[in-house]
């Protein structure tokens, strides 16, 4: 098995449809070929063994990284959440950027990774994990650090008078909601011009935005 994974090329057989992968990158290749899944059936028509056969692998070869199909899907949200929060701390640490221009990318960079990420997002953020209480530690240990970040930068826009001065928390969960919910928007095709996401997100900006800053 391994010289087999060993000598397989990183492209996709354009007859198979099947992602070929380098020794080492098996998970990365997996997680990939799950969200091509997701998109193309939805959550319930993916499983562990028609990811094996759209990776070109063994049926055993994604029980070697996840033991189940709950475990791939918290997978693939916790590498949503890092992607994510790499991009909301490089823009929030730019010193180039003002605190309103750090505020602006955080809301529009928000619905933007949404919209162009659908499938990622509602396994992030939907209810086929969390409200069922399936999340895994990988997920947790990932997931939480992001929410806690997004208070922090909450109170700095508070402190230097660019928001509402209101209890944090609630200000997070309410400028969050409003941004899931735009976002939401766009992913269950209720808005289909993605043109539009710039104009609508810094409109949800100006609203929070106090009128001195």
């Amino acid at each position: 098995m391994c010289c087999y994974i060993a000598v397989m090329s990183s492209t996709i057989n354009p007859e198979s449809g099947r992602q070929g992968y380098h020794h080492g990158d098996l998970r990365q290749t997996l997680l990939a070929a799950a969200k091509s899944l997701i998109a193309e059936a939805g959550i319930e028509g993916l499983s562990l063994r028609k990811l094996a056969e759209r990776a070109g692998v063994s049926r055993t070869a994604p029980y070697h990284h996840f033991s189940d199909k709950n475990d791939l899907l918290c997978a693939i949200a916790a590498q949503g959440f890092r992607r994510r929060h790499r991009a909301v701390t490089q823009a929030y640490e730019n010193p180039a950027l003002t605190p309103r221009e750090k505020f602006e990318e955080f809301i529009c960079g928000y619905i933007r990774f949404a919209a162009e990420n659908p499938e990622e997002y509602e396994l992030m953020f939907g209810r086929s994990i969390w409200k069922q209480k399936k999340s895994t530690q990988e997920l947790r240990d990932v997931a939480y650090p992001c929410f806690q970040h997004q208070l922090e930068m909450i109170r700095s826009w508070q402190q230097c008078g660019l928001i509402c001065s209101d209890n944090p928390l609630r200000t997070s969960q309410v400028i969050w909601g409003t941004v899931h919910g735009i976002a939401k928007l766009w992913i269950d095709g209720i808005y289909t011009d993605l043109a539009q996401i710039e104009e609508v997100s810094l409109c949800a900006v100006n609203m929070f935005v106090n009128k001195a800053s």
